[in-house]
C-alpha cells in the first residue's frame, strides 16, 4: 500500500558525495571560527537560569491562586522557549525568547506585569541576580525583558482559558488557542511555529548548521531584519526547512548551495509553505488565502508559518527589499557555483559566500535619518517607533528612486570625539542649543539611493515606467515625518532628522576602513546646498524618449533597462564603460576619474537631494527634498545594451521589454534626435529569456 504523497516533494533523495562532507567539514570548521557556537559553561549557564525561571513562576502562579480564592496545590504554569535558542542555533551571548503559560485567573495586566507584590514583574525586580527588567507592555506582543545572571531574557505571556496548565500540556494543539485573547495567539504561536519547524525538517542537525551559516550571510549581506522590509530569524528559518524537505539527505553544503540555486529562480509571489495551510472552523481564526483575503494578494514575498493559523510571516517585504534581496541570492549562487566547483583537497573558500556588504562604497547618494531623544529611557522607546515605520519611508521612496536600506543603526562616538555636526536649524541655529543637542542620545540609519533602471511594460497595463530625471522626495520624507510624529507615546525631545549625504560626505565613523584628515574633512563636509537641489541635467545630456512602435523581430531587438551589479556593488553598464574608456584613454585617464575614496569622483548632479531639516520654531514647511538624475550618454546606452542582455541570461520566464529611447546629441559631431512623446506600443515586445 503507497503512502500518502508528501506536500513537499523531495527534488533529489542522493547521498552526499565524500566532497560533500568534504565540504561540509570545511563550512563547519568556517562557522566555529566565527565564533558562532557558544562554550559548554555558557550553554550550562543557560540550563540553569531557565530551571531557575521555571520555579519562580511556579510559586508566583500559587501565590496568584491563593489570591483569587483558587487552591494553590493545584496551580501551575509553565516556561517554553522559542526562536533561534529553541531551534539550537544562538551564538554567544544571545537572548532567550521564552514564554510562561497561565490558567485563566492569571491576567497578564493585573497579575504578570505590576508592581503590586504578587506581581511576577515586582517580584522578578527584587531578585539580586535580575538586572535591567524591563516591561514592554505597549508592543504588539508585550514583553518583558531581562537579564538574569548576565543572560539575556525575553520573556512573554500566554493566559490560557483552561483552570489547571497540566505539566504535560501539548501547545501545539489548535484546541490550545481555544478562547485565548489575540496576545496569548500571538504569544503562543512563537513557540508553535518553532516546534513544527523543527518536527517538518527531515535531519535537525544538517538543518541546523545551514540555518547558522545563512544567518551569518544574511547579516553579513544586510537582508537580515524584519522590521527593516527584510527578513527574521523565523522567515530564514522556514525558508531553509524548505530546502531541506527539497532535498532530505542533502548535508550542509549542499544545502547551503541548493538554498540559494532555488531562491535566485523562485518565481515570487509564489508562496513558501512547508505543509497545506490548516483550517480549523470550530475555532474560526483567519488563516492566509489570497483568494479569499483581497489584502493577502498584495504581499510581494509570503513566508507562511506551519502552525495553525498559518499567516505570511514577511509581510513587511516591499518591492525595493525584495529586489535587494533577489540579488542576494544571485550573488549567493554565483558565488557557491564557483567555490564548489574546485574541488580538490585545498580548504573550500566559503568565507567568500559571508564577505560583508561594502555598503557605503556602492551608492553616490545617501538618506540619513537622525533619531534623538532627551534621555536615554526615551531613547530607547522612541529608536523602537522610529525604526518600526521605516518601511514606510522605504515603499514611498522606492516609487521613486532604487532604495537599498541598512537594517542596523550606528551611533556615533560621544562627544567630543563625535564626528558628525548636530544638524543646523534652518535659520542658522543657536550654537548652544546645537551644543546640548550633541549631548542628546541618537542614531543614523542610512539608505542607498540611486537612479530608477527602466523598467518594463506592466502586463496588466499599457503604462510604461521611465525613470524621471527630476525626483521629488520631499512628499515622502514629509509624510514619513508626520506618520513617525504622530505618535500618541511622543514625548518632549522626541525628534526626528532626515537629509540627503554625498558619499564623500559621510561621517568617518561609518566606514571604519578610512583614517586620516580626509576621512574626517568627509565627515565634517556640508551636505548638498539647497540652491542646487532643483538643479536637471543639461539639455544636451538629457534623454528624449521616442515613440514606441509595434513589435520588431527578434533579431533587431535591443534589451535595454536591464543592470546586473557584479559581486563588488557596481553597476555593470557603469564597469563597461570605465573599461572602454581606459582602454582608449589609457590608464591615467582613468586614474584621474578617482576620487578620494578610491570610486569615482561622481557628479552630484546625478542625484542632488536637498536637507530636510527639523524645522525652527515657529516655522511650519519642511525644506523640500529634491533629487536630479543625470541622464546617462547615448554612447553608454548603446554600448551597455548587450552587457545588459548578457546580465538577463539565466532569468527563467518571459519579459516584456520596452523598446531604447533615442537620445539627445551626447558629443560635439552628433546631432540632436528629436523628440517625441512616448507612446504605449500596440503590442507588448516580448523577449523569452531560457536559463543558462
Amino acid at each position: 500500500m503507497f503512502g500518502a504523497k508528501p506536500f513537499v516533494e523531495p527534488i533529489s533523495l542522493a547521498e552526499p558525495s565524500q566532497l560533500d562532507l568534504k565540504q561540509t567539514r570545511d563550512l563547519e570548521q568556517l562557522l566555529r571560527d566565527e565564533g558562532l557556537y557558544e562554550s559548554q559553561e555558557e550553554a550550562e549557564l543557560r540550563e540553569t537560569v531557565l530551571g531557575r525561571l521555571d520555579s519562580i513562576v511556579k510559586e508566583w502562579i500559587r501565590g496568584v491562586a491563593a489570591l483569587k480564592g483558587h487552591p494553590a496545590e493545584d496551580a501551575n504554569a509553565k516556561i517554553y522557549t522559542f526562536g533561534s535558542y529553541r531551534l539550537g542555533v544562538h551564538g554567544p551571548g544571545a537572548d532567550i525568547d521564552t514564554l510562561c503559560v497561565g490558567p485563566s485567573y492569571a491576567t497578564r495586566e493585573e497579575d504578570f506585569f505590576g508592581s503590586e507584590p504578587h506581581c511576577l514583574q515586582a517580584i522578578l525586580s527584587l531578585l539580586p541576580d535580575v538586572e535591567a527588567l524591563r516591561a514592554v507592555t505597549g508592543a504588539y506582543v508585550p514583553v518583558m525583558e531581562m537579564k538574569f545572571c548576565g543572560i539575556s531574557i525575553d520573556l512573554l505571556y500566554a493566559r490560557l482559558a483552561i483552570p489547571l496548565v497540566r505539566e504535560d500540556l501539548d501547545i501545539g494543539a489548535p484546541a490550545t488557542l481555544r478562547h485565548c485573547d489575540d496576545q496569548s495567539v500571538r504569544s503562543l504561536n512563537g513557540c508553535r511555529v518553532t516546534d513544527m519547524i523543527l518536527r517538518e525538517v527531515p535531519d535537525v542537525a544538517a538543518f541546523r548548521t545551514t540555518l547558522r551559516c545563512l544567518k551569518l550571510w544574511a547579516e553579513r549581506r544586510g537582508v537580515y531584519s524584519n522590521v527593516t522590509g527584510y527578513l527574521g530569524g523565523v522567515n530564514w528559518a522556514i525558508l531553509v526547512a524548505y530546502i531541506c524537505k527539497l532535498y532530505p539527505r542533502g548535508v550542509p553544503s549542499v544545502l547551503v548551495s541548493r538554498f540559494f540555486k532555488v531562491y535566485a529562480q523562485w518565481s515570487w509571489p509564489t508562496p513558501i509553505m512547508l505543509r497545506a495551510i490548516e483550517r480549523d472552523a470550530s475555532l474560526g481564526m483567519p488563516v492566509w488565502d489570497p483568494r479569499e483575503n483581497p489584502r493577502d494578494r498584495t504581499h510581494l514575498m509570503p513566508i507562511i508559518t506551519p502552525a495553525y493559523p498559518c499567516m505570511n510571516s514577511s509581510y513587511n517585504v516591499s518591492e525595493c527589499t525584495l529586489a535587494v534581496m533577489a540579488e542576494e541570492f544571485k550573488r549567493g549562487d554565483e558565488v557557491c557555483g564557483e567555490i564548489l566547483s574546485r574541488g580538490g583537497p585545498a580548504p573550500t573558500d566559503w568565507s567568500r559566500l559571508l564577505e560583508p556588504l561594502p555598503f557605503f562604497e556602492l551608492f553616490k547618494h545617501f538618506l540619513q535619518v537622525e533619531v534623538l531623544a532627551g534621555s536615554k529611557e526615551d531613547f530607547e522607546v522612541w529608536e523602537g517607533w522610529v525604526h518600526s515605520r521605516m518601511r514606510l519611508l522605504i515603499k514611498s521612496a522606492g516609487m521613486m528612486v532604487d532604495v537599498r536600506p541598512w537594517p542596523k543603526a550606528f551611533r556615533p562616538p560621544p562627544p567630543p570625539e563625535q564626528q558628525q555636526p548636530p544638524p543646523q536649524q534652518a535659520d542658522g541655529g543657536d550654537p548652544a542649543q546645537q551644543a546640548q543637542q550633541a549631548q542628546q542620545p541618537r542614531c543614523f540609519y542610512f539608505m542607498g539611493l540611486s537612479k530608477k533602471k527602466a523598467q518594463a511594460y506592466n502586463a496588466f497595463s499599457s503604462a510604461l515606467v521611465i525613470p524621471q530625471s527630476k525626483v521629488d522626495l520631499t512628499a515622502p520624507v514629509n509624510e514619513f515625518a508626520h506618520k513617525v510624529k504622530e505618535w500618541d507615546q511622543r514625548r518632549q525631545g522626541m525628534d526626528i532628522a532626515v537629509r540627503h549625504l554625498l558619499q564623500r560626505h559621510l561621517p568617518d565613523w561609518v566606514r571604519p576602513g578610512q583614517n586620516g584628515a580626509a576621512a574626517a574633512a568627509a565627515a565634517t563636509a556640508p551636505a548638498a546646498p539647497a540652491a542646487a537641489a532643483a538643479v536637471e541635467a543639461p539639455a544636451a545630456a538629457a534623454p528624449a524618449p521616442a515613440a514606441v512602435g509595434a513589435a520588431e523581430p527578434a533579431a533587431k531587438q535591443q534589451v535595454t533597462g536591464v543592470k546586473r551589479t557584479s559581486t563588488d556593488g557596481a553597476d555593470a553598464t557603469e564597469q563597461g564603460a570605465a573599461k572602454r574608456q581606459q582602454t582608449a584613454a589609457g590608464p591615467a585617464a582613468a586614474a584621474a576619474g578617482q576620487g578620494s575614496s578610491g570610486t569615482p569622483d561622481r557628479s552630484a548632479s546625478d542625484l542632488q537631494v536637498q536637507d530636510l531639516q527639523r524645522p525652527a520654531d515657529g516655522q511650519q514647511q519642511e525644506a523640500p527634498v529634491t533629487a536630479a538624475g543625470a541622464a546617462e550618454t547615448a554612447a553608454e546606452r548603446q554600448a551597455a545594451s548587450q552587457e545588459a542582455q548578457l546580465a538577463a541570461v539565466g532569468e527563467v520566464g518571459e519579459w516584456t521589454l520596452m523598446q531604447p529611447a533615442e537620445l539627445a546629441a551626447d558629443g560635439p559631431g552628433d546631432a540632436a534626435m528629436p523628440a517625441a512623446a512616448v507612446q504605449p506600443a500596440k503590442k507588448p515586445i516580448a523577449v523569452k529569456l531560457s536559463a543558462s
